[in-house]
């Protein structure tokens, strides 16, 4: 049976996709959006979010996009949980493949996000969220006046130290090699920093804590450094497996985009899975509007 014709179909239900949806829905295009397996976005994983506009005191992640998600349901949003996982952009049908169903529509948003790279080490998983996270700027006031390590030494890692620097007493980066990868201008002042140390040519070993929270590392010197928490900062990898071949990606996968207009024509981009420099819920909320503002004006242009 041949799939309904969409005016738009939304790829994603983080902050990106959820605001697309909103968008397009309140300009009359009834558009679908495919959840995928991790409905909400991984900023459901976050305890307090402090930093979204609008809310006076801290709110919960999964409080927040269940709002968002019924905001959306109220502005006329449909939703199918399904993950796609192939596309075929080569003609003016735009055709997606789910593990449920088969779609096809005039224009699609990707809004598939991008995960934090983990490590693996012993103890991470116990204490994702309980003093382990992946987002300094989300969670690191949590750890005011207090010590924490950064785990990491490229870019990320570097402007995560200079964040928490500024917030908790003391810093640690644990860097593996004898000199960071970042870029000079971050370097320079990481190291003239006072309160970051840098633990040079050292790995984790594992995390460690009472059961319910982290409260220390120890570390391939066979020391132990006690922190209140850890900031994993070894990458993030854009959720786009399932686009390669269909549209052009950076070389670390993310989808290259000008003014969220992907290399395929009717197709967006918005949120994480395009922005390797910022992984903000506000920011993809952003660029979430601006891609059904963009797809608003492709179909009238098509008409």
């Amino acid at each position: 049976m041949m799939a309904a014709m969409e005016n738009v179909i939304i790829i994603g239900s983080g902050p990106a996709g959820l605001t697309a949806g909103i968008y397009t829905a309140r300009a009359g295009l009834s558009p679908l959006v495919i959840e995928g397996m991790n409905a909400l976005g991984q900023l459901v994983q976050t305890r307090e979010v402090e930093n979204f506009p609008g809310f006076a005191n801290p709110v919960s992640g999964l409080d927040l996009m269940t709002s968002m998600r019924r905001q959306a349901e109220n502005a006329g949003v449909r939703f199918a949980m399904d993950e796609i996982s192939a596309v075929d952009f080569s003609g003016s049908v735009l055709k997606l493949s789910g593990m449920t169903g088969d779609y096809s529509s005039k224009t699609v948003i990707i809004a598939t996000g991008a995960e934090a790279k983990w490590t693996g080490i012993e103890g991470e998983s116990t204490y994702r969220n309980r003093g382990i996270s992946a987002c300094a700027t989300c969670d690191g006031a949590f750890h005011k006046g207090k010590s924490v390590a950064v785990i990491g030494g490229g870019d990320t890692a570097l402007s995560d130290a200079l964040h928490l620097s500024r917030i908790c007493e003391r810093v640690a980066i644990i860097h593996r090699r004898d000199k960071f990868r970042g870029t000079r201008a971050l370097v320079e002042r990481v190291l003239a920093t006072p309160n970051i140390d840098v633990k040079w040519n050292t790995t984790v070993v594992s995390f460690d804590g009472d059961g319910g929270r982290l409260n220390a590392i120890t570390l391939s010197d066979a020391s132990r450094l006690e922190i209140s928490g850890a900031f994993i900062a070894v990458g993030h990898a854009p959720k786009t497996a399932f686009l390669k071949g269909a549209l052009e990606l950076d070389e670390n996968g993310y989808i290259r985009v000008e003014n969220t207009h992907t290399s395929r024509p009717g197709v967006f981009a918005a949120g994480d899975c395009a922005d390797p420099n910022y992984k903000q819920a506000v920011s993809a909320a952003g660029t979430g509007a601006e891609a059904a503002l963009e797809a608003q004006r492709y179909l009238e242009s098509a008409k």
